[in-house]
């Protein structure tokens, strides 16, 4: 079993299909039909009960509304539901969409075989968040860390000195896999990838 990358459009966003017991999305991406029409080669989209949101950017989230018409359960941080209220999230796109669960960071969701343990993870929005596989040592990552690189941290409530914070949390676990929220995945010795990030963040940071 490993999650179903989908490339989405209109910035490359990657959504991770996950089936298990639980059927379950992180992220959503941009463009509804697009998404729709990929799911259907894998699940009747009625069978998703679980859209994690890693932020709530417009290339990761507009297309959630529509998703969540299927019944699925949406995922956010409550740091992010402030953002996406006030439309800081939006840049110039017009969506809006209420998170049924509301998580903090440290929240556990069983799928079955699978397991996300949230981890908040501030720096590219202040809601940001990273869903943490143990026994696979996977890590859905959103746009807190790529394999070459990590989210900007320039857009409203992006902070450097977090998202340093955040990459120092992360490199403490045992990651294998790096499923990013943009780019390539990483299989095997992701934990690597994490660390040099980190330290090019330290040197532009001075």
């Amino acid at each position: 079993m490993k999650p179903i990358r989908i490339v989405t459009p209109p910035l490359g966003a990657n959504v991770y299909l996950i089936i298990d017991e639980r059927v379950a999305l992180i992220d959503a991406g941009g463009d509804a039909g697009f998404l729709i029409k990929a799911l259907q080669r894998y699940v009747n989209p009625k069978e998703i009960e679980y859209l994690f949101l890693t932020h709530s950017h417009f290339d990761h989230a507009m297309a959630v509304p529509e998703i969540k018409r299927f019944g699925c359960k949406v995922v956010m941080h409550s740091m992010e539901l402030d953002l996406l209220n006030r439309g800081l999230t939006k840049l110039g796109y017009v969506y809006h969409f209420k998170p049924d669960i509301l998580v903090f960071g440290g929240e556990t969701f069983e799928l079955g075989e699978l397991k996300l343990e949230v981890i908040h993870t501030p720096g590219h929005t202040s809601g940001s968040v990273c869903y943490y596989e143990p026994k696979r040592k996977w890590l859905f990552s959103g746009d807190t860390v790529f394999k070459f690189g990590f989210g900007r941290y320039d857009f409203p409530s992006g902070n450097p000195y977090d998202l340093l914070k955040s990459l120092e949390i992360l490199r403490r676990l045992n990651v294998e896999s790096l499923y990013p929220g943009h780019d390539d995945i990483v299989e095997g010795e992701a934990r690597i990838y994490i660390e040099k990030n980190m330290e090019i963040l330290k040197s532009l940071m001075g």
